[in-house]
């Protein structure tokens, strides 16, 4: 049974979490574009280094989708799904998720596919282990 009016829900696990500061703001007074998608990075870093057991490079980024500012104080939740293993890469899906003030309610205010690619000890390109 579906639930009639039940909030959108994010995508995937969170994976990180943190605040929007002052110093990461663009010339608006909203919080900078760059800075959310390296939170993005790291965020999806994580799930890919925990899938390939080691060390990963990010390789491309794509889809991307800047839904709406984020401001100053919110808590930024960066939600991460895996949707794809090649070889020696992983695409991840990313959405960030804050809490608007003034209503308390949850939206996504961006979201993107992150490929990343496992590599060893020098860098070189390597198999992701099977995921059992």
């Amino acid at each position: 049974m579906i639930a009639i009016n039940q909030p959108p829900q994010p995508r995937g696990d969170l994976s990180l979490q943190t605040i929007a500061m002052p110093k990461d703001t663009n010339a608006n007074g909203d919080i900078f574009g760059g800075w959310m998608l390296s939170q993005m990075d790291l965020g999806s870093a994580i799930l890919a280094q925990r899938i390939a057991k080691g060390r990963v490079t990010t390789v491309a980024i794509s889809g991307m989708a800047f839904l709406r500012s984020v401001p100053v104080g919110a808590i930024v939740s960066c939600y991460c799904e895996l949707i794809g293993v090649g070889r020696s890469s992983m695409t991840i899906n990313v959405e960030v998720w804050i809490n608007i003030e003034s209503t308390n309610k949850p939206a996504k205010v961006t979201e993107g596919e992150f490929v990343f690619v496992a590599i060893d000890d020098d860098g070189k390109t390597r198999a992701v282990p099977e995921q059992s």
